[in-house]
């Protein structure tokens, strides 16, 4: 199988979002449980950095940056979301979605990037770890999914380009 990352479009939506649906069935991608509209997708994401892995033209996966907060200083923090989808697990589309987000974001000034990830997902929590982000804290009983208290791990990457001194 092979696949290429390029710069997420509009047109890669419907994918995006299917990609994103299979996420939110595991019930350990993320507190959402609802897939938005390109509209509020569009809006909540950084323009600079989203990534999507298309395998003959079908969305693979995906990968975006999203502010933490509007405050000017935290301008170079941005937090990671990396989804891929069911088929296409395990075969490094994931490792190839974050390196290049990484590496797009040092090119946008981005100086840490953070991902908050459930304990249960062992998957994504070894890749950005592979990636050189590191387990900063568990944040317990963060909020509740589907009835019960959920953690979750608090990972961080720092540039070792951009802004930090």
């Amino acid at each position: 199988m092979t696949w290429k990352v390029e710069q997420l479009h509009a047109r890669d939506w419907e994918g995006v979002r299917a990609v994103y649906l299979e996420g939110l069935a595991t019930g350990d991608a993320t507190f959402e449980t609802a897939a938005p509209d390109w509209g509020r997708w569009d809006a909540s994401h950084l323009p600079g950095c989203r990534l999507v892995a298309l395998s003959d033209g079908r969305v693979a996966g995906w990968a975006a940056l999203s502010r933490v907060s509007a405050r000017e200083v935290y301008e170079g923090v941005a937090e990671v979301s990396v989804y891929v989808g069911r088929e296409f697990r395990g075969r490094g589309v994931g490792r190839a979605l974050l390196e290049a987000l990484v590496r797009g974001s040092e090119a946008e000034g981005v100086w840490t990037l953070q991902a908050s990830v459930f304990p249960e997902n062992a998957a994504s929590v070894a890749l950005h770890l592979s990636c050189g982000f590191r387990e900063v804290g568990r944040r317990e009983r963060l909020g509740r999914l589907g009835g019960r208290w959920r953690d979750t791990l608090l990972l961080e990457r720092r540039s070792p380009v951009v802004g930090v001194d």
